[in-house]
């Protein structure tokens, strides 16, 4: 994720919690998150994978879930853990691993562009410049089929 929020030159913080082994830590930031000028979160958690859920239910702030995958069911645990959230406790929840970690960024710039023009602008070049790189790809697939 941190690589994707470089490249939109989205300022951040990483901070490294868990909601089993530092619930104080996590019980401040969440607490303290909005005030503290965060606009969007996104929390990374493998096995039990509580963290995203445990910061949204003491936020009103957006929380993005990224399920890790760091046990021997492949981050599948994660995935459901940070899913299967009970009503009234929204967590956003990406795939397994590096694309959801990308995606999670991009949700966040996502949510961040609609006050900010700049990285609105950023984020449609972006886009735009996905599609042309496919349209290559296909250009380059069909010379080899000539």
């Amino acid at each position: 994720a941190v690589k994707m929020l470089d490249k939109f030159n989205v300022t951040y913080e990483v901070i490294v919690a868990s909601a089993h082994r530092s619930p104080g830590l996590v019980h401040e930031f969440s607490k303290g998150a909005e005030e503290a000028g965060f606009e969007v979160i996104i929390a990374g958690a493998g096995g039990a994978a509580h963290l995203p859920g445990v910061i949204a239910a003491e936020t009103v702030l957006p929380v993005i879930g990224v399920p890790i995958d760091s046990s021997p069911l492949n981050g599948f645990d994660s995935l459901l853990s940070i899913v299967q959230m009970p009503a009234g406790v929204p967590v956003a929840t990406m795939a397994v691993g590096v694309a959801g970690a990308r995606n999670a960024a991009l949700l966040a710039i996502q949510i961040l562009s609609r006050k900010d023009i700049t990285l609105l602008t950023q984020l449609k070049q972006y886009k735009s410049d996905m599609a042309y790189a496919i349209e290559k790809k296909q250009e380059a697939r069909n010379k080899k089929q000539e």
